[in-house]
């Protein structure tokens, strides 16, 4: 399984569309590295390992994570900050976005 890439326009075209209809937003979720290239331009670092593992610079607005999939087992068993330190926090944040 891997990440297909987004349709070309289809950010710019509709994400304004959608955000315009929702604009009680206090944070976006960038799953995977697609969506952290299109909304962290200039701030995401030279991988996606790198730019999840500093989640807490691009707080309040965005929270970087990995695509959820059975199959990274390996790379959460090589970063296990990711269970022990961010998920706790996304937790935390979310449930403070949604109160």
């Amino acid at each position: 399984m891997c990440e297909l890439p987004p349709r070309p326009g289809f950010a710019a075209k509709w994400h304004p569309l959608i955000f315009a209809a929702m604009p009680d937003v206090r944070l976006a979720l960038l799953v995977g590295g697609y969506a952290q290239k299109h909304y962290l331009v200039g701030r995401r670092r030279s991988t996606l390992t790198e730019t999840v593992r500093s989640w807490r610079e691009f707080l309040p607005d965005y929270l970087p994570l990995v695509r959820p999939s059975p199959l990274n087992f390996r790379w959460q068993a090589r970063n296990p900050w990711f269970v022990d330190e961010l998920v706790p926090d996304l937790r935390t944040v979310v449930a403070s976005a949604l109160a």
